[in-house]
């Protein structure tokens, strides 16, 4: 059994849609970057402690994540405030990104982790756009605070990568790294398979 340490729906959306069975069962880890921490090893360590604060027994495989976005190598987390979002928005408005997400699976003491890699270009965006989109509160509980796959997608002009990875799960890479664990056919039923 797929264990997801993670209370976000769109993670949980993207494992369902691609037909791979789990459960969730979270815990609070915090979350503050540590002093000249780099985005990828903030994301890595994250996801590891996630993966080790959920309970598991040996047979269980414990997937946690953690996405962040990067923009000239500053880590733009999840936005305190509206005001935070706006500052955010306007950064990201004409330039080009990265987001990164880190995953751990942990089954016992094995543990495997990753990160996946996308660039994102943000399209020039007027004030009008980044008042109305902050003030529709999709910003606030999203790391750079904008969803690719809601209102913010007219804003993005391309992609080059994974796009579940800006989701928030790199599907592919997270079914890759499962089938180290193992055939995952034979852990992971095809969708109505009893």
């Amino acid at each position: 059994m797929l264990i997801l340490a993670s209370r976000s729906p769109r993670r949980a959306e993207l494992l369902a849609a691609a037909g791979i069975p789990f459960t969730v069962r979270t815990a609070d880890i915090d979350e503050t970057p540590r002093p000249g921490e780099s985005a990828r090893d903030y994301t890595l360590r994250l996801a590891v402690e996630k993966a080790a604060a959920v309970p598991a027994t040996v047979d269980e495989i414990v997937l946690a994540a953690d996405t962040t976005v990067v923009l000239n190598g500053q880590i733009m987390g999840k936005p305190a405030d509206s005001d935070d979002a706006r500052r955010m928005l306007r950064a990201l408005s004409g330039h080009r990104h990265d987001v990164l997400t880190a995953i751990c699976l942990r089954r016992g003491s094995r543990v495997i982790q990753d990160v996946a890699a996308t660039a994102v270009w943000f399209a020039p965006l007027a004030e009008r756009e980044i008042a109305d989109y902050v003030a529709s509160g999709e910003p606030m509980d999203k790391a750079g605070a904008y969803g690719i796959q809601g209102l913010a997608s007219k804003f993005i002009d391309r992609i080059e990568g994974s796009y579940s990875n800006v989701v928030g799960l790199p599907v592919a890479l997270v079914y890759c790294r499962l089938s180290e664990f193992g055939a995952p056919g034979s852990s992971f039923p095809s969708p109505g398979a009893a």
